[in-house]
């Protein structure tokens, strides 16, 4: 069962809010192939995160990953084998292609692939300009703003 929510309160008061409401919107849709492959996410500092896909059975050149601004996303495709005769296969070698939205200023660090885990580090970098900065108050006198001069007008006596 799902439920919709109503973000115009949102709206009236905050500018941008339709991009988080999407990603919300995004995230409630249930999607039955969202289970493969197996991902841990963990924070591993304040501002610093670690995915973690279970990917056994692929080799290091099956997988790609691609980051873009805002998004992330993690594709496995197999090479074809040869001629195989199964009596039961359990692990799944299907190709997948997993996405992860990334909030503002989300970056990928590094990825290892050991052990049939790739491992995607990522930390937030705030952009320098965009830190807060404290503002020194000055003291003293204000100083007056250049303005033009007006004409002056006679006065009648």
């Amino acid at each position: 069962m799902r439920q919709a929510y109503d973000f115009s309160p949102l709206y009236r008061s905050m500018i941008g809010a339709d991009r988080m409401a999407d990603l919300i919107e995004t995230a409630m849709r249930t999607d039955i192939d969202r289970s493969y492959p197996p991902y841990d996410i963990e924070k591993t500092a304040d501002d610093a995160y670690r995915i973690t896909l279970a990917t056994a059975g692929f080799a290091s050149e099956d997988l790609e990953i691609t980051a873009q601004p805002n998004l992330l996303i993690v594709a496995g495709r197999q090479r074809a084998e040869g001629e195989r005769v199964y009596m039961h296969r359990g692990l799944a070698h299907r190709a997948f292609e997993r996405r992860f939205d990334l909030a503002d200023h989300v970056v990928v660090k590094s990825a290892t692939y050991a052990d049939g885990l790739l491992t995607i580090d990522l930390a937030r970098e705030v952009p320098e300009a965009l830190r807060p900065r404290r503002v020194e108050i000055g003291g003293g006198q204000v100083a007056a703003l250049d303005q033009p001069e007006r004409p002056r007008t006679r006065r009648a006596a």
